[in-house]
């Protein structure tokens, strides 16, 4: 396989695992194609052609350095100078692959944060309500994300010769449709029981081993259930704090999510939400490894690194 094709991958197994559905996506590639078309000639200079049939702006090709069959990739979490570095004394490395976005992904962040506004729908909140408390958010995002040195690590992998992708919502999409479908089949009647699911993938379990398993946030392990939204798990970025209540309203029990700020923790308390953080970094290697599974059956070798909970589900 070659750069594009893997990349091409990454987008067809993200688009197959979205929350919104096949029609949930052309939908919003027919409306991204009907802004491009109303677009001056100037104005469409600036426009990512890419967006046209790739709906998430934060999983890019990055540098294409050598058109080249791929064997073997350097994939971490986070891909800075220092892992672009560590390629380089590897050796032998055809391309590079983070997780989290880097470049115009990371430029383009909170564009893909209006996928929060289906999903939460898709719980019962009415859809004018989430665009309306997601907007504010997703400006938010965009802004804090506006002052970053988006290309140092672009700019490392084209002086180093590397090839360079990141793929963000595409694997955080594999990761919540796997935990979707599991937690769904268990139909779990307690806080603890849905703790001791989780702990049973194996990235949980390896993450719990150093102190970044699955967590209780809000509630405690004897608290039942109720209906689960997995609410937290992609999107993008961290959603707005003003949903807890509208989850609440709707009928959600408890929320399941990668990671939860201080601020977002104290008003799923106010709502009387239980809140489970699966993990951070081990909820991403999930939903990486689930991509990276589709690339070792085609014989491509994986070095994991930066943070990266390499796990085959091919043996």
């Amino acid at each position: 396989m070659k750069v594009q094709e893997i990349y091409n991958l990454a987008i067809k197994l993200g688009i197959e695992a979205d929350f919104r559905g096949k029609e949930g996506i052309e939908r919003y590639l027919q409306n991204k194609k009907k802004k491009y078309e109303k677009l001056s000639e100037k104005e469409k200079e600036y426009f990512d052609i890419d967006a046209l049939t790739n709906p998430y702006s934060d999983s890019k090709i990055l540098n294409i350095a050598q058109e080249k069959e791929i064997e073997k990739i350097l994939v971490g979490i986070d891909i800075d100078p220092a892992e672009i570095l560590l390629a380089k004394e590897i050796g032998d490395i055809d391309l590079i692959i983070g997780h989290h976005p880097l470049g115009k992904g990371l430029a383009n962040l909170s564009d893909v944060m209006n996928l929060q506004c289906d999903v939460l729908n898709q719980y019962g909140i009415p859809i004018n309500i989430a665009e309306r408390l997601m907007k504010e958010r997703i400006s938010e995002v965009a802004r804090g994300i506006n002052g970053l040195n988006h290309q140092r690590p672009v700019d490392t992998a084209k002086i180093l010769g590397f090839n360079l992708m990141c793929l963000h919502t595409v694997c955080d999409n594999l990761a919540a449709k796997f935990l979707k479908d599991k937690i769904e089949a268990a139909n779990l009647f307690r806080i603890g029981d849905l703790v001791d699911l989780l702990r049973e993938i194996p990235e949980y379990q390896k993450a719990s081993c150093f102190g970044a398993g699955p967590k209780i946030f809000v509630g405690n392990k004897d608290n039942r259930c109720g209906k689960i939204a997995l609410t937290e798990l992609t999107g993008g970025a961290e959603g707005s704090s003003k949903i807890y209540e509208k989850l609440a309203i709707a009928g959600i029990g408890t929320v399941v999510g990668m990671h939860m700020g201080e601020s977002n923790k104290k008003e799923a308390e106010v709502a009387g939400l239980n809140v489970v953080i699966a993990g951070h970094l081990s909820s991403d290697s999930l939903g990486v490894n689930l991509f990276l599974d589709e690339l070792e059956k085609q014989g491509i070798k994986i070095i994991p690194c930066s943070g990266l909970i390499r796990v085959s589900r091919n043996n």
